[in-house]
């Protein structure tokens, strides 16, 4: 044990909590013993208390008085003579963890069930007796306090949790059901309650006389690295310890899907005690016993687990259908040595929380690497059949090997081979034998550029999707900037610009060209008597006459407020004029549905067709037009045509 002096106490009853604890206690709301532990924990606090007071008092109750010899006898040494009478067991445990024994027995049989809907009692029960099994043994292994009076706190470490379930049951039930992961508990019971169960353990401990020196890195366990005690001190030690059988008791009650990442951090925490594999696996292996024993008979239901050594090898289980997959960081692990693969397996399991794949050469190591895609590799440098060197150079001559990161292991720290290792495309390293500390630096730097390398393929293919998006986007506009929106046709910039490509193609191939142009009848009119609304519908419905009558060749478009432009290509004069003709019929003929009403229009319609005097495509639509106002001029409804110069009127009403 470290002589280094302990760190100021943390405070164990905030000022605002303070009082919320006051006052529950002055309405006698916190849990607290009954019956023959209640007499057995006043007798204890006697000055001339004695051993054969607290059997006396014990003997009364056939259960304790059993539970007692339990506990003694279980911390026993091996091969001493087992406890036979209570006396010998109160001797053995001593008065202080009779005392203590005897609270959380208590509370055992007296908070069995209770009124909080979302609290599961049962379970809380039985990972308490496992975290007191567990607290137990690691004490008597460390010795840095007696193991019967660690089982006690053990047990009772986590007594705040079931305290305000049991005194605020609906609260609690709501809190429990939010959903909030378990590192965010205390502030939640904070927020809604006014206190959390971290105060109220260190309470109940206090009113049940625990001193100070067991409560304070009970009250700390949950957070051990920021309890503030002086590194190596006993509070430190303790909370530490507190913290591991924690862990423990959390593996005994997690689902089979999630021990993964515990059995690794019990791997990480066995070998801060210095635990090699065997002594870690029999160490775990023999605490759970303990709590299946003690769950019998505290008649608490405990999981059945298989061996430590089992969980160590088990594979990770798949996401079940339907369950979200965890976010991708795969790791491989090439390692000869089968001792260093388990032990290192187990370390970047616990640094990643993720499976870790394997294999035992750099040959075998290429297969694997190939099968799973690791983001990143962690491989031996001395290596039978492929060294490192030769499967790092090997992985960086794949396409799909080249973004991999790779950290080498190796006792070499010699400058020219460090040069040769990061030649041959390795990206950091670590010295044998491996340091934790350096190993999650290295870890943290690897999470990094795998990060910085997802961050770039997802910043590359939202460039792709926003180019994807920006085009569609693109032709969006374009059609918008070239579409008139109430008819759905084309504007007048479209019509000209298809009009150009027409008369270029007209000169190229001496076909011939003809236009029309549409003019809707009095159309001020319609607006003026019946609403705008309605002259928007006789032109959308004249729009769609036109588009209608049109050929397939032909090109409508509509380029003024009531005035279309018809481009009929591979056509002369006469066929257009006849084309008109049948329009100028179509849409006198048709009823047009606005609303309530049904209106009826007529156009009037002027014809030009391409000719050798004409300079470009902007003098057939002037003459179509001159035509179109000679039409109208003319009375309307009728049809105009433009001939070398001169106006023919064409069909009439």
């Amino acid at each position: 044990m470290s002589d280094a002096p302990e760190a100021a106490p943390g405070r164990l009853e905030p000022p605002g909590q303070g009082r919320k604890l006051d006052q529950l206690r002055q309405a006698h709301r916190l849990p607290s013993p009954k019956g023959v532990a209640l007499a057995i924990i006043e007798v204890c606090r006697r000055d001339d208390a004695g051993i054969d007071d607290i059997a006396r008092i014990a003997q009364t109750d056939p259960a304790l008085a059993s539970r007692l010899l339990r506990l003694a006898n279980s911390a026993a040494r091996p091969h001493a003579r087992p406890a036979a009478s209570v006396a010998e067991a109160v001797a053995r445990i001593g008065l202080k963890a009779v005392r203590q024994a005897a609270l959380g027995f208590s509370l055992v049989d007296q908070y069995a069930t209770g009124p909080c809907r979302a609290f599961d009692y049962g379970r809380f029960w039985s990972h308490s007796l496992l975290m007191g099994a567990a607290m137990q043994e690691l004490a008597a292994l460390t010795r840095v306090a007696p193991a019967d009076e660690m089982f006690a706190c053990g047990l009772l470490a986590r007594i705040g949790c079931l305290a305000l379930a049991t005194i605020y049951p609906a609260e609690y039930a709501n809190i429990l059901e939010s959903g909030a992961p378990e590192d965010d508990l205390a502030a939640r019971e904070r927020e809604l309650l006014e206190i959390d169960h971290n105060d109220v353990t260190a309470a109940i401990l206090a009113d049940s006389g625990i001193p100070k020196a067991l409560a304070e890195p009970v009250f700390h366990h949950e957070a051990p690295d920021a309890a503030g005690f002086a590194e190596g001190s006993r509070p430190h030690q303790l909370t530490h310890l507190l913290y591991h059988a924690k862990r423990i008791a959390d593996l005994g009650v997690a689902a089979e899907a999630d021990r993964g990442g515990i059995v690794s951090e019990l791997i990480r925490l066995g070998g801060r005690l210095g635990l090699a594999d065997r002594e870690l696996n029999e160490l775990t292996d023999r605490i759970i016993g303990q709590w299946r024993e003690w769950g019998e008979l505290l008649k608490v239901a405990s999981v059945p687990l298989p061996p430590f050594a089992a969980m160590v090898d088990a594979p990770a289980p798949k996401a079940e259908e339907g369950q979200a997959p965890c976010p991708p960081l795969s790791v491989l692990l090439v390692e000869d040595e089968p001792t260093t693969r388990i032990q290192m397996k187990a370390v970047l399991a616990g640094i990643t929380g993720r499976e870790v794949h394997t294999a035992a050469d750099g040959k075998e190591g290429l297969a694997r690497a190939l099968e799973v895609m690791p983001q990143v590799v962690v491989t031996d440098w001395l290596m039978p059949v492929m060294d490192g060197i030769e499967f790092c150079r090997a992985l960086r001559a794949t396409e799909w090997g080249r973004s991999m990161y790779v950290i080498m292991l190796t006792a070499v720290e010699d400058e020219s081979d460090i040069v040769r290792a990061f030649e041959a495309g390795v990206d950091d390293y670590v010295t044998k034998p491996v340091n934790l500390r350096a190993m999650s630096a290295r870890m943290r730097a690897a999470l990094h550029y795998v990060q910085l390398l997802e961050a770039w393929e997802r910043d590359r293919s939202q460039l792709k999707q926003l180019a994807a998006e920006l085009a569609v986007s693109n032709r969006r506009l374009e059609h918008s900037a070239l579409t008139d929106l109430l008819t759905g046709l084309p504007n007048r910039r479209a019509g000209m610009d298809t009009l150009a490509r027409a008369w270029s193609a007209a000169n190229r191939s001496g076909q011939g060209l003809a236009v029309m142009m549409v003019d809707i009848d009095r159309f001020k009119d319609v607006n003026d008597t019946h609403g705008h609304a309605v002259g928007d519908r006789v032109l959308a419905e004249v729009g769609q006459l036109i588009r209608a009558s049109a050929r397939r060749d032909d090109h409508v478009s509509r380029v003024g407020g009531e005035e279309f432009l018809v481009i009929c290509q591979n056509a002369d004069l006469k066929s257009a004029a006849q084309a008109a003709e049948r329009l100028r019929q179509r849409i006198r003929g048709t009823a047009i549905p606005a609303g309530e009403l049904t209106l009826r229009a007529s156009v009037s319609i002027g014809v030009a067709g391409k000719e050798s005097a004409m300079a470009d495509a902007d003098s057939l639509v002037a003459a179509a037009d001159r035509a179109l106002y000679a039409a109208k001029r003319g009375g309307r409804d009728r049809t105009c045509l433009h001939s070398a110069g001169r106006l023919m009127m064409g069909g009439t009403a």
